[in-house]
C-alpha cells in the first residue's frame, strides 16, 4: 500500500471515528431517523452537484445502477438507521468499536462475492484486530444496564451488515463509474426509505433549528458522509477490499480517544493492550502479501 493511499484510509477511519460522538449530539436535538435522512439528502446532493459541476459522467448501465442501489440500501438506510438508533443505548466508544468488526464479515464476503483470498497474513491480521477489539470492548460490556446494551448491540450488528454488503458492491463497480456521482446517487437511493420511516413514526417538526444541531448536521453530511465515501472508493479503486478494510480497525481507537476526551469515557489496562492488538494487526495487513489477487473476471 503506497503513502498517499495509506493516508486516505487513516483520514476516512478518522472520519468514521467522528460520526459516532456527533450522532450522540444529534440525537439529543432531532429524532433519530429525521437527521439521518437530513445527513443522507444534504450529502447526496453535495456529491451530485459536484459532479455535475466537474462534469462527470452520469451512472448510465443498468447494472450499475442496481448496485449503487445495493450499496444505498446497505450503507446509507441500514448503515444510517443502525448507527443513529445505536447511539441512544451505547456510548460513542464502545459503539465505534463493535460496528467495525465489520471487516471479518466483509472478508468472508469478498471471498465469496470478488474472490479474494486472505492469505495466513492477511488471516492473522483480522483475528489479531478482533482480539484487539474484544480486549477493549469486553471488560466494559459486562458492567452497566445488559438490555440497553443488547438493544444497542443489535443496532449496531445491523449497522456493520449494511456497511459491510456496501463495501463488497462498491468493490465491485470501482473503477467504472465516477465515485462522485456514485456515492451522491447512493445517498440519494438509500435516503428514500429512512425518509418514508422518519415519516412514518417520528415527528419532523420535533426536531431544535439551533447552531449546535445545524454544526451537527454538516459535518456529518459533508466530513462523515460526502467526503468519507468519495475516499473510501478511491481506496478500493486501488486496493483489495480485505486489506482496505483491516485498517477499520482503527477507527475503534479514534473513537475510543474522542469518548476519553468528550464524553468521560475511561481507559485500562486492557484498553491499552486491545489498541496494540490493532496496531499490530494493522501493520501485517499494510503488507501486500496479505490479500491475494482477485480472480474474478472484470464486468464491464
Amino acid at each position: 500500500m503506497t503513502g498517499p493511499v495509506l493516508l486516505k484510509v487513516v483520514l476516512a477511519t478518522f472520519l468514521w471515528a467522528l460520526c459516532y460522538p456527533l450522532i450522540t449530539v444529534g440525537i439529543a436535538l432531532a429524532p433519530h431517523l429525521s437527521i439521518a435522512t437530513l445527513r443522507a439528502v444534504i450529502a447526496g446532493l453535495a456529491l451530485i452537484v459536484l459532479a455535475v459541476a466537474l462534469r462527470r459522467p452520469f451512472p448510465r448501465s443498468w447494472h450499475v445502477w442496481m448496485v449503487l442501489s445495493l450499496v444505498g440500501l446497505g450503507a446509507t438506510s441500514l448503515g444510517f438507521l443502525g448507527m443513529f438508533h445505536a447511539a441512544e443505548f451505547v456510548s460513542p466508544g464502545i459503539a465505534t468499536m463493535i460496528a467495525n468488526t465489520q471487516p471479518l464479515l466483509a472478508a468472508a464476503l469478498a471471498a465469496v462475492v470478488l474472490g479474494e483470498r486472505l492469505t495466513p497474513k492477511g488471516k492473522a491480521s483480522m483475528v489479531i484486530g478482533f482480539l484487539g477489539i474484544l480486549a477493549i470492548a469486553a471488560p466494559k460490556a459486562l458492567t452497566g444496564d445488559q438490555q440497553s446494551y443488547l438493544i444497542g448491540l443489535s443496532y449496531i450488528i445491523l449497522a456493520a451488515l449494511g456497511v459491510t454488503i456496501s463495501n463488497v458492491a462498491i468493490k465491485h463497480v470501482a473503477g467504472r463509474v465516477d465515485p462522485f456521482m456514485a456515492m451522491g446517487v447512493q445517498l440519494l437511493l438509500g435516503s428514500v426509505p429512512l425518509a418514508v420511516a422518519a415519516g412514518m413514526t417520528e415527528d419532523f417538526g420535533a426536531i431544535e433549528w439551533s447552531v449546535t444541531f445545524l454544526l451537527v448536521l454538516i459535518a456529518l453530511s459533508f466530513l462523515g458522509s460526502a467526503l468519507v465515501y468519495v475516499i473510501w472508493m478511491s481506496v478500493l479503486e486501488e486496493v483489495p477490499l480485505g486489506q482496505a478494510n483491516t485498517f477499520s480497525f482503527l477507527v475503534p481507537v479514534f473513537g475510543l480517544s474522542m469518548g476519553v476526551l468528550f464524553f468521560s469515557e475511561t481507559l485500562d489496562w486492557y484498553t491499552g493492550l486491545g489498541a496494540i492488538l490493532v496496531f499490530s494487526s494493522i501493520l501485517l495487513a499494510s503488507q501486500s502479501s496479505a490479500v491475494a489477487k482477485s480472480k474474478l473476471p472484470v464486468r464491464n
